[in-house]
């Protein structure tokens, strides 16, 4: 059936050799790793523990961080042998194309420019918030209607320090991916450091008084909490978005997905455990729960330099995540299911710089205009639809033996990849109701934008009509 039709994991790679202008490869597995943890370590680490905390887990929160990070830790290793297996641009959608076929690919990558673009979105809106705060440290104030999105009862009409930010972060994408990562390097080395600091700092007033009562909301409220603090871990998949432009992607790939998550997640866990010994749960329902907790102690002059390390930690996650739709575009269009506007390459700096304004402009117009606080669950539920798919894909590819002997393997299974399904299954039914129906009503458009336009212009298509004509 035509809906089906798959591309082999062969075909994948000959395309990308055959083109006459493909993506430069200039990344290695620290830039990988960089990347990787640019994506990882930002708003959920500096925005959202402080909610996760006070609403659903309460000082439980080290358990929520620890389940998000299994259900993340089983699909990594999935998505590395991928990355490993097809290192190709497109991450889950280019290897859904493989094992699962054409519709099963568009919904995909349907989901994850759902889940890159509104998480760029929701990120820049972040970013404008922490650095409106920098300035108003300065007793600089920006007139109230340019501070935030659309909402004339708060008086506010347009989020200007978004829209520039997400200007300036494409300006640099367009230069060429290895300013990109340099760029990335330095901003990742500065936000660690400033996490680092929190943890010296802050470790010597913990009150373990504060961890009692450790689980005041039962397990499902530490669940509820996985499923919130899971946008912290969104971003190791942008790094297989990045597979074009790797030198030696089978061993690189693999470090720089297992290499960034590990070392985000043990920062995690020992963050959490240190906001929720120095602060009670119950107070820290706030905004910047890390520069609060600090503020909390007395230690004004660490929560300004944390207030820097979270803006300069935002920066990085609106790189990579911008970087991957893009990249995300660039793979779609160049299989027929988008105008091929978006697979456009500048021979000089070989970029996709055309697709990257594209997506500027969509992602300022979300970020300026749309109020974003109920949009992190769907960049969720679409993440989550992801993994699960990889997941799957893995046990197809070995029942039908399509992967190569060499690169990257996933161990134990089947039983990884069942496991990556159920967690991120269980997660995923711990989102609210209206989510499911927003992300049901996403897939629909989807649908009718691929009967529409991608099912006629699909390369796949085009071969076959081809074909017809010759026989």
């Amino acid at each position: 059936m035509s809906l089906f039709r798959k591309k082999s994991i062969q075909d994948l790679m000959t395309e990308v050799g055959q083109k006459n202008v493909t993506l430069k490869k200039e990344l290695g597995a620290f830039d990988l790793t960089m990347l990787g943890i640019g994506a990882i370590i930002g708003t959920g680490i500096f925005v959202l523990t402080g909610v996760a905390a006070a609403e659903h887990a309460g000082p439980a929160l080290i358990l929520s961080f620890i389940l998000s990070g299994l259900a993340c830790v089983f699909a990594a290793l999935c998505y590395a042998e991928f990355a490993s297996t097809v290192p190709v641009s497109g991450s889950a959608y280019t290897y859904s194309y493989a094992t699962f076929g054409e519709i099963i690919a568009w919904i995909l990558g349907w989901v994850l420019i759902l889940e890159y673009g509104l998480a760029s979105s929701a990120v820049a809106s972040g970013w404008s918030g922490y650095f409106q705060g920098l300035l108003a440290g300065f007793g600089i104030h920006l007139p109230t209607a340019i501070t935030s999105a659309y909402e004339p009862g708060k008086g506010t009409f347009i989020d200007i320090p978004a829209i520039v930010i997400i200007f300036l972060i494409t300006f640099l994408l367009t230069q060429g991916v290895k300013k990109s990562a340099r760029f990335n390097a330095i901003m990742v080395i500065i936000k660690i450091a400033v996490v680092l600091l929190f943890i010296a700092v802050g470790v010597w007033y913990v009150e373990p008084a504060n961890w009692t009562p450790f689980m005041p909301f039962g397990f499902s409220g530490v669940a509820t909490g996985a499923a919130t603090v899971f946008f912290a871990y969104i971003g190791f998949d942008a790094v297989a978005t990045a597979a074009e432009e790797v030198k030696n992607p089978q061993r690189n790939m693999p470090i720089g997905i297992i290499a960034s998550l590990l070392i985000c997640t043990v920062l995690y866990i020992v963050v959490s455990g240190i906001l929720t010994g120095i602060v009670p749960y119950t107070d820290l329902n706030v905004k910047n729960p890390v520069a609060f907790a600090l503020n909390y102690i007395n230690q004004d002059w660490v929560a300004g330099f944390i207030s820097l390390g979270a803006i300069t930690g935002i920066t990085t996650v609106l790189l990579v995540m911008i970087y991957g739709q893009s990249r995300l575009f660039y793979a779609i269009s160049r299989d027929g299911l988008l105008p091929k506007v978006f697979s456009k390459v500048d021979k000089k700096k070989q970029t996709p710089v055309v697709n990257s304004w594209i997506t500027c402009f969509l992602v300022a117009f979300f970020a300026g205009v749309v109020p974003l606080n109920k949009l992190a669950e769907l960049v969720n539920i679409g993440t989550l639809f992801a993994f699960m798919t990889v997941s799957i894909g893995i046990l197809y590819l070995r029942k039908n033996k399509q992967a190569p002997k060499t690169g990257f393997r996933v161990p134990f299974v089947p039983w990884i990849p069942i496991l990556a399904f159920l967690f991120c299954g269980y997660l995923a039914l711990q989102l609210p109701m209206t989510t499911w129906i927003s992300f049901s009503v996403w897939l629909v458009i989807g649908l009718l934008v691929y009967f529409a336009y991608g099912r006629k212009h699909s390369n796949l298509n085009q071969r076959k009509e081809k074909l017809k004509k010759v026989s």
